[in-house]
């Protein structure tokens, strides 16, 4: 990793947010976002500018998202996506489609992640639009890195944070670092995952991005949590990004935030308070309809409680039920996950579904409409 991003990126944008709603922050209260982009959509429409209902959908779309909201982000991106076909506009119809994957990401449906996602780098391209293609490719390779495929997806990401510097991108350059920290940190080279993770801090903090910041905080405390035992500054750190995610009103991100709290307590033996934010994330998580989360905090409760003398029989029956979920949702790493997790707690054996073939080297793999998008994936295309 060489090199800074451009002194041209001196703040982020939030190139979501488009048309009568371009000047909004990327640090913008996502209420207020979803009040203007309701009024905007509201006017749009009685106007008959269909490009325009389509940018203030979009705004709609992503506000929901990431408020949890994710009925009404859903019935929002389809009516962007609705509104751009019919206005003939291929770059809002890739904005559109970009959104509709990234919810389906949040939600655990990769596989339609996958083909939105690539719908959108398609549109983008067609309509010009450097920066929609740009977004679509980004979340095919996120959408890898948090299935687990990270051979397939390094390269990818590399070459994205390549274009992100060039570009002066503080914000996808911010993505992107965190992206590779976040692989390096879960395949044990945490010395570089911290460097990266700090530099993500700096760049966002430069850059006037609370919300990259925020995730830059979290990963540095992850880090510094696993390999130093630093407890306090792992907890001071995450205090300090609850703060910004309050500030913007980023739901999932502060449950994933919580989560991690709850990491950092049950790593220092603290068993007791590590209870309370795995338990508080289970309930965001499942009320934000966000499988994944769910899967997780739901681990770090079952191991919490296994901890403070749950019976271990109960504990292998919750453990076994949970690898399956999180197979079910698609993450490769599953099975390794849950069975560290038993080996940890000193379970030796978990019992099997039904009509599982056990010792069998059938691992979960990447779905086709996966694998074909990301081999697909040319960020030269960027240039």
């Amino acid at each position: 990793m060489t090199g800074q991003v451009s002194e041209r990126s001196a703040k982020a944008s939030a190139p979501e947010y488009q048309g009568a709603l371009g000047s909004l922050s990327v640090n913008a209260s996502l209420p207020d976002v979803l009040d203007e982009g309701l009024r905007g959509a509201r006017a749009a429409e009685r106007a008959g500018d269909l490009h325009e209902a389509a940018r203030c959908r979009l705004a709609v779309a992503e506000a929901c998202r990431r408020l949890g909201r994710i009925d009404e982000a859903d019935r929002a991106w389809k009516a962007s996506y609705r509104a751009a076909r019919s206005a003939g506009h291929e770059g809002a119809m890739a904005w559109a489609l970009w959104s509709g994957g990234t919810l389906a990401r949040q939600r655990g449906a990769f596989r339609l992640a996958y083909r939105l996602l690539k719908l959108a780098s398609e549109a983008g391209e067609r309509g010009g639009d450097v920066v929609a293609r740009g977004y679509s490719l980004a979340g095919l390779a996120e959408t890898g890195r948090i299935q687990g495929d990270y051979e397939a997806v390094a390269r990818l990401h590399e070459q994205l944070l390549t274009e992100a510097r060039r570009r002066g991108e503080a914000r996808h350059t911010v993505w992107a670092l965190e992206g590779i920290a976040q692989m390096h940190r879960n395949t044990g080279r945490f010395d570089e995952a911290l460097a990266l993770f700090e530099e993500a801090a700096e760049t966002a903090e430069r850059a006037e991005d609370r919300r990259g910041w925020a995730w830059a905080l979290r990963g540095i405390a992850d880090v510094v949590s696993v390999r130093d035992g630093d407890v306090e500054r792992a907890l001071t750190l995450l205090s300090r990004a609850e703060e910004a995610c309050r500030e913007i009103r980023l739901r999932s991100a502060l449950a994933y935030n919580r989560k991690m709290r709850g990491n950092v307590l049950y790593r220092a033996g603290r068993y007791a308070e590590a209870r309370e934010p795995y338990a508080r994330a289970l309930a965001e998580f499942r009320a934000m309809d966000e499988p994944r989360g769910t899967a997780l905090a739901r681990l770090g409760l079952v191991k919490t409680d296994a901890r403070l003398g749950r019976d271990a029989a109960r504990t292998a029956a919750e453990l076994a039920a949970l690898r399956t979920s999180l197979e079910h949702i698609g993450l490769l790493h599953a099975r390794e996950l849950v069975d560290g997790a038993a080996a940890e707690l000193g379970i030796e054996r978990l019992p099997e579904p039904a009509g599982d073939a056990s010792g069998t080297d059938d691992r979960p793999t990447l779905p086709h409409t996966g694998a074909e998008a990301l081999r697909t994936a040319d960020p030269e295309s960027l240039r």
